[in-house]
């Protein structure tokens, strides 16, 4: 495309051409890609970003819960990652495991990070489950969570529903993401 500066000298016109992407179609590609998962924390289900920070704690498995692999997690969490061996590895798996999820997870009015962020600090109280929209568990989990502090006891059922909310939270999340 060439077009026609007018701005310079009184009397001359330029003409210029735009300049053009010298980098191969695999080089675009593979920036193009890098682009869509590095910075995206709202145009996805799963962030890059908060994949790395949950493995962090990933000798307990966390960033394989929030990918979706509850199997997976559970293993890294009762064998210490494999023996740190595939929680190094999975530093270098993440990446493949966020395209994995955006693919098989919906989409939708409630944010995957969000929702794991609430769970993971806050999952006993039931504040996840509020911010999901589950009004009534919501509040039944915050009034058990918070009576546990006078009735111990309550407190297992406030971790029976904090661990099947880590195991099963993004299929919930893509439930409620696809009724809407």
């Amino acid at each position: 495309m060439t077009t026609t500066d007018f701005s310079s000298a009184p009397g001359s016109a330029r003409s210029s051409a735009a300049p053009a992407d010298a980098r191969s179609p695999r080089a675009r590609q593979l920036g193009d890609r890098v682009a869509a998962d590095v910075g995206t924390l709202e145009a996805g289900t799963h962030s890059l970003l908060v994949g790395y920070l949950t493995w962090i704690l990933g000798v307990f498995g966390a960033h394989r819960f929030y990918y979706g692999r509850p199997l997976t997690g559970t293993l890294w969490f009762f064998t210490g990652g494999l023996l740190l061996v595939g929680w190094i590895v999975d530093l270098f798996l993440i990446p493949n495991m966020q395209r994995t999820a955006r693919r098989r997870y919906t989409p939708g009015a409630v944010d995957y990070n969000v929702a794991w962020v609430l769970l993971t600090f806050l999952g006993p109280l039931g504040v996840h489950r509020l911010y999901m929209g589950k009004w009534v568990s919501g509040v039944a989990l915050l009034l058990i969570g918070t009576g546990t502090l006078a009735f111990p006891p309550l407190g297992l059922i406030a971790l029976a529903v904090y661990l099947y909310d880590f195991l099963t939270l993004n299929e919930q999340i893509s439930r409620q993401n696809a009724a809407f």
